[in-house]
């Protein structure tokens, strides 16, 4: 069980201030160096944080934007640990949201309170350095090429003078290094305590820290991924790296779903056999432990794997999702089974050759991978599970050519195994298992109402608190839904939306997102408008998305289009973003095989899988998309939104009563007169 056991015992320290001492008109938030305006719904998230966790309670709070929410469960985490001796794990939805709370909020609070606060910061350990594999590698170098042996030297040395082994801390390394993939904690290959550089390893420090914390600040996807360790391994207290807690908040909680589906299911890529076979030869030569046999069984292994990946079907259009399903499944086991059980064979061998290696201690780890793999496989193809739905994913590998194919792109393909309801693994493995858990996020409710979540997420006893956003938006925010557009499924939409768009950054003067629901709607758009318009105009994935939004704030009058990673965790400030302009409404593509699944299961289930699944989700990510304009209370701004179904469609009501009260209108000449006319008074 994850309860927490009492904090060891500490010197006495003083007690931290009560909410109403801290948030009141004239209380110590008001003292800061800070711009201070008293928000009432601020003060009432913290009371309520607090007595969630007080009271051993799960609580679910939408806290419009600009509420000031990381304070109002901050204070109310840190007071309950500090008083009641339980940790408190803070998971938030990236490591850049991680890193702010820990870089910039935590400070901040610190110096408000005039003392140093007992808080820590977790990431997967994927992101740290580990130490027995550097000197494995450098005592028995396999580096390919100039740019590795020089990232490896530039590690070596940084490994000397670093605290925390985090990778972030290494300029120049490509984001995709392969070195550092061979150089990484993860956990596969951890020897644990028999490992020679136990004590001094980043991992042990990180552990011993978060043991000394009040506060542990995570992101989900390390949270799932330790709480998937945990519940596999239910008989080992080691299991996983984060501590025991008694309550967990997470902030952006409208993210939950997918990724503790992405956790509870069951992955297997071309890459992790790669890196099995790679590991076993890095490792056993390392310590003068490898043989012909061994290294021919990774040979042989490489060699069915690829085998086997290259038999999956693959569709008319190979890259992206496709179903992988039973009938899928038994139909490649007749034609292509031979595949399969080629590359189960090559498992089973290596398992043997592993099993006979003795006094070296990096076996263990190796052949509980190697039995994993061929478990996983096992299932992934023979499973028959009804909660589960089976599918393949392909992707180019960027700047590999394979050769054998003629010189076509490589793939990375990924079979995969996905939980399609996850209510009940939730409700067991972390609603069950904490006394409390706060869930919190700007985008919560479906039209004021939390069902949505609370059904998915499997959370039946809660507490429920709205909390209005401090920012006015009648005055701050217009929305204009331009009259006379086709439907999007219309051939024309496209044309009719490239004029529009190109009208109102005419407007704006450029300063917009457009954000869309597809990558190739966003370049035939992108591609329309770069010789009509006369603003710089930045393409996702023509950079990296840090790059892209550093650029878009440095340059005057640039226009972004972006789709999916830019709808949320997206923060720009300021006159440099007047616009936010999307194409569409937001629905999950219905073919997508686990959206497919689960609409499948509302349906069984004796629901309607367009209104209690498609809508409510494509509400969330429309208030997602909308929330990038209205930042701060100086912000104003124009909202787009090109798809007519929001008024055309009786469950247009929907999305509209969940916005916010932004003032609408379907003329052009009300976005003119927005950015000439002053703002005026909040009521």
């Amino acid at each position: 069980m994850p309860f927490a056991p009492p904090i060891p015992a500490a010197p006495p320290r003083a007690k931290l201030p009560s909410l109403h001492d801290f948030f009141a008109p004239k209380g110590i938030l008001s003292k800061s160096s800070l711009a201070f305006e008293h928000r009432k719904g601020q003060y009432e998230m913290a009371k309520a944080v607090e007595a969630a966790l007080t009271d051993k309670r799960h609580l679910v709070v939408e806290a419009g934007t600009g509420t000031g929410k990381t304070l109002a469960y901050l204070l109310p985490a840190l007071r309950f640990a500090r008083e009641k001796g339980q940790r408190v794990i803070l998971s938030t939805g990236t490591k850049n949201l991680q890193e702010q709370l820990y870089f910039k909020d935590v400070p901040f609070l610190e110096s408000l309170l005039g003392e140093d606060l007992r808080v820590c910061y977790m990431k997967g350990r994927a992101n740290y350095l580990c130490k027995h594999k550097l000197y494995a590698l450098r005592d028995s170098p396999l580096l390919t090429g100039l740019d590795e042996i020089e990232q490896f030297h530039h590690i070596a040395t940084w490994e000397k003078t670093t605290e925390t082994g985090d990778r972030a801390e290494v300029n120049h390394l490509p984001e995709n290094s392969p070195l550092w993939s061979k150089l990484d904690a993860r956990s596969e290959a951890c020897l644990g305590q028999t490992c020679p550089d136990f004590e001094p390893c980043f991992i042990t420090q990180m552990r011993r820290k978060a043991l000394d914390s009040d506060l542990i600040i995570v992101n989900h996807h390390l949270f799932f991924a330790d709480l998937n360790i945990k519940q596999q391994a239910p008989d080992a207290p080691d299991a996983g790296i984060l501590p025991a807690a008694g309550a967990v908040i997470f902030d952006e909680a409208h993210e939950l779903e997918e990724i503790a589906s992405n956790y509870f299911g069951i992955g297997l890529s071309n890459a992790r056999f790669d890196e099995l076979t790679r590991d076993v030869e890095i490792m056993l030569r390392a310590k003068n432990a490898s043989s012909s046999s061994v290294e021919n069984a990774c040979a042989i292994l490489k060699d069915r794997s690829r085998m086997f990946f290259g038999a999956l079907p693959v569709t008319a259009q190979p890259l992206g999702r496709m179903p992988f399903e039973h009938v899928d499944r038994e139909s490649f086991l007749e034609s292509d089974g031979d595949t399969y059980l080629g590359a189960l064979n090559a498992l089973q061998r290596l398992e043997g050759e592993l099993e006979r290696i003795k006094n070296v201690d990096e076996t263990k780890g190796l052949l509980k991978r190697t039995v994993d793999i061929r478990m996983h496989l096992k299932f992934l193809l023979e499973s028959d599970d009804p909660n589960t739905v089976f599918w393949i994913e392909r992707r180019a590998v960027a700047g590999v050519r394979n050769l054998a194919r003629g010189g076509q792109p490589s793939y990375h393909t990924q079979l995969q195994a996905t939980p399609i309801d996850v209510s009940g693994l939730l409700g067991t493995a972390l609603f069950d298992a904490y006394p409390s858990v706060v869930l919190t996020s700007a985008t919560l409710t479906v039209a004021s109402e939390f069902t949505h979540l609370t059904k998915r997420l499997g959370l039946n006893s809660t507490r429920e608190l709205i909390v209005p956003s401090h920012f006015d938006y009648p005055n701050q925010a217009l929305l204009y839904l331009p009259p006379s557009m086709p439907d999007p499924r219309e051939p024309d939409f496209l044309l009719h939306a490239v004029e529009r768009i190109r009208r109102v950054l005419e407007i704006t003067q450029g300063r917009a997102f457009c954000l869309f629901t597809s990558y190739a709607q966003m370049r035939a758009v992108h591609d329309k408008l770069i010789t009509e318009v006369p603003f710089p105009l930045l393409l996702q994935g023509s950079a990296p998305r840090h790059v892209l939004l550093q650029l878009f704030r440095d340059t005057p009058n640039a226009v972004l289009f972006g789709a999916a990673s830019f709808w949320q965790g997206v923060d720009v400030q300021g006159e440099q973003l007047s616009c936010v302009i999307i194409d569409r409404l937001p629905f999950a593509v219905p073919t997508d095989p686990v959206v497919k699944a689960r609409m499948a299961a509302v349906e069984a289930a004796g629901g309607k899988p367009f209104f209690d699944l498609q809508i409510p989700a494509a509400v969330i990510a429309l208030k997602q998309g909308f929330g990038r304009l209205i930042r701060s209370l100086s912000d104003r701004g124009v909202l787009m939104l090109l798809d007519p179904r929001i008024q055309r469609q009786r469950y247009g009501r929907v999305f509209l009563d969940s916005l916010p009260p932004y003032r609408i209108t379907q003329s052009i000449e009300d976005v003119d007169a927005f950015f000439t006319e002053s703002p005026r008074q909040p009521l």
